[in-house]
């Protein structure tokens, strides 16, 4: 698998750790011991008193392993016939990650069966090293950075794995990663000051012969928050993942980010400012869209800002929200290697209340498309006190055809910007175009009375209107933004016929040139 590497700040965490070496059984009941009870209440237990106890850093690795060279670190290759499981008619099968450059901290791994924890026992013969050879040899007791997930369609292929701080990520039908999700996000708004909880311990229960889905634990720690997790994997056309989460704060967070997700946008077809690229568009994502607790549907396409930006959309009892890849034709990328036209969407939907919070987007400026530049996440109103258990569960849907899809209103398909055709120069207007197709506009006569109801924050909106696109087919609404100053501007915009909405809202912040 050719992992992109996450945002360079989580290296920079991860590098700091390596100042104070511990080992896990430091800081939590031992629980690899051979054929230990095992079960979520003990991990949540395990969980909430290591909230309670003061944060200690992870171990350290050999510093020849930290040091080693991208090209090195590749060569470095799991052997398939010592995957987990490989020897039986199961569903699934395991192969593991090797420590090394910024994947630096260890992770213990057990396989749970029978109700019973197993710890799966790292050794070098598990790994074609290539030409690489160490002084001293690899120790057995290095431990691992993380593992992947190979299901029965395809077991040379993974689709799914768990790699770095908390992060992972899987794919749907097409095999294809891209968008990433993490356990959990603190502080992610201020800059420079974003904690990266880390996965520290693993446990996959073995599956039975006839099961078709993985069940993994997982014990999240971080200066600041302590927690268990659950995921439940059905690989599928489109890959779910059910998250159950109890979190243990040590301490007040600022601003906690639930069911965060990560991903990358360079250049579009609505933002060309870093596109020196003989491809029209570069990113794994196009948008975020949201259905929010009154079941409003909302658009906000991506962009890659001079600046580092963070927009909120406030709400309570979110339905659902996701970062979604929603071009899907080649000729709008034309890239033959990466093929970002394939790139999965990932969907959240919470399970139960939520309460009151916001979805929030940050936005940060990259020139890098191996950049993970774009993070969504819920962000609860209060965040939980120290010595509270805050718990939450989600779904997660992995891949093209995620629920998003199935909406019944009109969905936002293109945006652009730019000074328009035709058009004498006046550095105070732009011109935005917004296409829409989908649900009731499939339905209307050409010359059916559609409006756009279109809002700004600022400036004033001349020339709107909204006319069906034959060629596409889609109805496209045009209009002009006369600025007022150079301020960031907030655009709203649906279509409607008479009083009734037709499509979902299109919400864009919009940043004058300069």
């Amino acid at each position: 698998m050719n992992r992109r590497s996450f945002l360079c700040r989580t290296a920079l965490l991860l590098a700091t750790h390596l100042a104070a070496p511990r080992s896990f059984a430091a800081d939590a009941t031992p629980p690899a011991a051979e054929g230990q009870p095992f079960s979520r209440e003990w991990l949540q237990e395990e969980a909430r008193r290591l909230g309670a106890a003061e944060y200690r850093p992870p171990a350290a690795i050999p510093r020849q392993l930290v040091d080693l060279t991208p090209e090195r670190y590749r060569q470095i290759r799991f052997r398939a016939d010592h995957a987990l499981w490989h020897d039986q008619d199961l569903a699934f099968r395991l192969r593991f990650f090797h420590l090394g450059r910024r994947y630096a901290q260890p992770v213990a791994i057990h396989q749970v069966v029978d109700g019973r924890s197993h710890p799966v026992r790292f050794s070098p013969a598990m790994f074609d090293y290539g030409p690489n050879r160490f002084e001293p040899p690899v120790p057995d007791t290095l431990g691992f950075a993380g593992f992947r997930v190979h299901y029965r369609t395809d077991f040379e292929r993974d689709m799914a794995a768990f790699l770095g701080a908390s992060y992972f990520r899987a794919v749907g039908w097409q095999m294809q990663y891209g968008i990433s999700a993490r356990g959990l996000g603190i502080d992610t708004v201020f800059p420079g000051r974003e904690e990266f909880p880390l996965f520290t311990a693993f446990w996959i229960e073995k599956p039975g012969p006839e099961q078709a889905d993985l069940t993994v634990h997982a014990l999240l720690d971080s200066p600041s928050v302590a927690g268990a997790y659950r995921f439940v994997i059905r690989p599928g056309r489109t890959t779910l993942m059910d998250v159950e989460a109890s979190l243990y704060p040590r301490k007040k967070v600022r601003q906690l980010g639930l069911a965060p997700l990560t991903s990358m946008y360079h250049h579009g077809e609505n933002d060309r400012r870093a596109a020196d690229d003989f491809r029209p568009e570069v990113h794994d994502s196009d948008g975020l869209a949201l259905v929010r607790g009154n079941g409003e549907r909302l658009w906000r396409p991506l962009a890659n800002p001079a600046g580092f930006r963070v927009t909120t959309y406030l709400d309570e009892n979110p339905r659902a929200f996701g970062l979604l890849q929603r071009d899907r034709a080649f000729r709008n990328y034309q890239d033959d290697r990466t093929y970002y036209d394939q790139r999965p969407n990932l969907w959240v939907e919470p399970q139960g209340n939520w309460g009151v919070g916001a979805v929030g987007l940050v936005e940060i400026p990259t020139d890098n498309e191996d950049f993970d530049n774009i993070v969504a996440f819920w962000s609860p109103a209060e965040s939980p006190e120290p010595g509270r258990e805050l718990s939450l569960a989600y779904r997660l849907s992995w891949g093209s055809e995620v629920p998003d899809t199935q909406s019944t209103v009109g969905r936002v398909i293109a945006t652009r910007v730019g000074r328009g055709l035709h058009r004498q120069p006046d550095s105070n207007a732009h011109q935005f175009v917004v296409d829409f197709a989908g649900g009731p506009l499939d339905l209307l006569a050409k010359n059916a009375e559609v409006e756009p109801v279109i809002t700004a924050s600022r400036g004033r909106i001349e020339g709107a209107t909204a006319y069906l696109v034959d060629e596409l087919p889609a109805w496209r609404a045009a209009f002009d933004l006369r600025r007022d100053g150079g301020d960031p501007v907030e655009l709203r915009c649906y279509l409607r016929l008479k009083t009734g909405a037709l499509t979902e809202t299109w919400t864009y912040l919009w940043a004058p040139p300069g």
